[in-house]
């Protein structure tokens, strides 16, 4: 292992397709154990809370079942974790757990429990508040310098804060001039909330004065009126840094006063608390995420910062200590205490990889033992290397060695028929006048032990829809095999954003302790063709969006690539063809004679995802079947940003009417903030975006615009 690269203590991948995000990761004693050793907590886009409790693992293996102490799925995405004193009339820690419409307070607690996997955790919901606006993020503390508890201030999309003294309510305030939500941190020390506008400069505000300033309520009334009811919110102080900012932390100095850093887009700031600056570093590196801290030299701090370049570097003000290698880009840095191993780096990245490292090497401990010189008994060791060879022989001649794992209890195959069925079982459809089809999908399962109550679950994306997604069995016996088949058809006018459908099947398994069975979990994922919502059909040289795909190797005839769309077997035209989704929309596919790129057009822009994925999906097998192993695509061309933008607003003008909009800003604003920060990221660079991005970029425009067409 390189000096130079972070050393993984504990490493574990989160979900599947989850996004997180800076807030999403926290480290604290949640459960108040009292020994000392942090916990961490993650949340998730997709609305799961985890909550961790690693232990050091060896070379290879993996994370332990034990270590993570707690999984649930909340109802709404998960945007911030915080671990305060949030319940009144006690100093125990609880969670906090910022969702975009309701902000949620939670104990953990954990009992010992009768099975193998050890104690059970729970959460119980102590409080929640349910938000008017849609929410940013949070930041806590003893706000007008109260003790033994902590409040929480809330910023919302559209520039208010929303104060919360535990179980209550308090107050809500406008920030003056708002355009857009930056980071919020609070400092304890001169009692004030420190963000960065979108003017590109940092605003203090002081507790007080947003407590006797203007009720937002009044936000409506004139000027006069304003003037009338109560104070004008005032800064406190402010210092233009010409530049977003992406986080914001506080950081004690001294026992006199307290640093205010800001992570900007190109450098990093420290601040005193009354604005003025200490210091400023420019990065080398687009920066993604920063963590300052206490340093052990007196009058200096520490801070690491993760860049989009897989790097973490430590720095001392402003000299570059230290710089280690991580195996993705972190969003999120924490410093914690985990089983006594005091200063472990816990990072995590948008796509939920979370690891927990150290720096340097591991020190040598060992020491070579003293040689005993003694006499070889040759004869003792003639008879030892025959018994060896006499078990060598005996294993080659069984032809494999033999199995000392255990076989699964269960195992689930999906088969997709190749063919559509010959009788259509579409019901219900709102697709006009096509006819829609449909395709038969066969579930097979074998068990090895006796299992009961057995539930098959399948999904599919929608518009697509089943027959019948709900089975259970009993297997009574072991070694039964039991196959389930159900059909799959497009029941509205719209794409869905993939053809991949998934079968889970969930049991218990008895043991000893547990009669009742630990819950298990199978899942098997299946692919549905793509005959089944498109047909062929006439293309067209000209449209309104083109896309334009670059590959490393020759083109290949299209009608070999799309057997099941040739119109013709002898058709002369083998660089272009022509696709019909159902419901009237038509995608064109061009292969170039000269170059090796591939063009797709279309008259709607959100059309162009689905066909762009058959292909390089096709190309793919294509290529792998000809055993070239270093086949690649990549997009060279400017994101179409106009036009995804241009399908946002026509999405919110269909939806404009009351209550469905604030409801569609609401399960949105999260996607907006992701995929905003995955673009700035993107556009950083002057390199051709690797395909996989543009890949991310039309799925996620899919999903969120064009799933709701009406």
């Amino acid at each position: 292992m390189s000096l130079f690269k972070a050393r993984d203590w504990w490493s574990t991948v989160l979900g599947e397709k989850e996004e997180f995000d800076q807030g999403c990761l926290c480290l604290a004693d949640v459960d108040n154990s009292g020994n000392g050793q942090d916990k961490i907590i993650v949340g998730s886009f997709m609305g799961y809370l985890r909550i961790f409790n690693p232990h050091s693992v060896k070379t290879g293996d993996g994370p332990q079942a034990e270590d993570l102490l707690l999984e649930v799925q909340l109802r709404d995405p998960v945007l911030q974790v915080e671990v305060g004193k949030f319940v009144s009339g006690t100093e125990m820690l609880h969670l906090a757990v910022l969702h975009s419409r309701k902000l949620c307070v939670y104990s953990v607690s954990g009992t010992l429990g009768n099975v193998e996997h050890g104690n059970q955790y729970q959460i119980k919901l102590m409080y929640e508040h349910h938000l008017q606006r849609t929410a940013c993020n949070m930041t806590y503390g003893p706000f007008g310098g109260i003790k033994g508890r902590d409040l929480i201030c809330i910023q919302s999309m559209d520039g208010m804060l929303m104060v919360f003294e535990q179980e209550s309510y308090a107050f809500g305030r406008f920030l003056p001039g708002s355009l857009l939500p930056g980071p919020l941190a609070y400092s304890p020390r001169t009692d004030s909330f420190i963000t960065v506008s979108s003017c590109r400069q940092v605003e203090s505000y002081k507790y007080q004065v947003l407590a006797f300033a203007t009720d937002a309520d009044k936000k409506q009334e004139t000027e006069q009126q304003k003037l009338g009811s109560g104070k004008r919110l005032v800064v406190d102080w402010t210092l233009n840094i010409g530049e977003q900012a992406l986080d914001i932390r506080i950081i004690p100095f001294n026992q006199s006063a307290s640093s205010v850093f800001v992570l900007g887009e190109r450098n990093f700031f420290c601040l005193k608390d009354n604005g003025q600056i200490r210091f400023m570093k420019k990065v080398d590196c687009s920066p993604s995420c920063f963590l300052p801290y206490c340093s052990v030299s007196e009058g200096t701090i520490n801070t690491l910062i993760g860049n989009h370049n897989h790097m973490l570097h430590v720095y001392q003000d402003v000299t570059l200590k230290w710089a280690t290698q991580l195996p993705h880009v972190p969003v999120a840095v924490r410093v914690g205490s985990l089983h006594d191993l005091k200063g472990v780096i816990v990072t995590l990245s948008d796509d939920g990889h979370l690891q927990c490292s150290y720096l340097g090497t591991d020190p040598s401990l060992f020491q070579a033992p003293k040689v005993e010189s003694r006499e070889l008994n040759y004869d003792e060791l003639d008879v030892e290397l025959k018994e060896l060879q006499r078990i060598i022989k005996d294993v080659k001649s069984q032809g494999v060695w033999p199995m000392t794992e255990r076989e699964d209890d269960l195992k689930v195959f999906a088969v997709v028929s190749s063919n559509l069925d010959s009788v259509s079982q579409a019901t219900n459809v709102e697709v006009g006048t096509d006819s829609v089809p449909s395709i038969t999908v066969k579930i097979t399962l074998q068990n090895r032990v006796v299992l009961q109550k057995v539930k098959l679950s399948v999904y599919v994306q929608p518009p697509l829809a089943l027959t019948c997604d709900q089975f259970t069995f009993d297997f009574a016996v072991p070694d039964m095999t039991s196959i389930v088949a159900f059909s799959v058809y497009l029941k509205r006018n719209y794409i869905p954003s993939e053809l991949e459908g998934n079968a889970v099947v969930s049991y218990s398994r008895p043991t000893d302790r547990n009669p009742d069975g630990i819950p298990r979990v199978i899942q098997c994922k299946f692919r549905l063709p793509l005959k089944l919502i498109c047909l062929p059909g006439q293309p067209s040289k000209t449209a309104s969006h083109k896309l334009t795909i670059d590959t490393n190797k020759s083109p290949v005839s299209l009608p070999s690539l799309f057997p099941d769309f040739a119109n013709q077997p002898d058709d002369d035209q083998m660089n272009v063809m022509g696709f019909r989704l159902l419901g009237g929309s038509r995608v064109t596919l061009l292969a170039s004679r000269t170059s090796q790129r591939y063009r797709i057009q279309s008259e709607q822009f959100e059309d162009l995802w689905l066909i762009t994925n058959e292909l390089i999906l096709r190309l793919q097998d294509y290529f792998e079947k000809q055993g070239i192993k270093d086949f690649a695509c990549s997009f060279s061309g400017c994101m179409p940003l106009q036009e995804y933008f241009e399908l946002i607003d026509h999405h919110f003008e269909l939806r404009i009417n009351g209550e469905k909009l604030e409801e569609l800003l609401s399960e949105r604003a999260v996607q907006f903030r992701a995929i905003q920060r995955r673009l700035l990221t993107r556009f950083r660079d002057k390199t051709p975006a690797p395909l996989q991005h543009l890949d991310t970029l039309l799925d996620g425009t899919y999903k969120q615009v064009t799933c709701t067409r009406l």
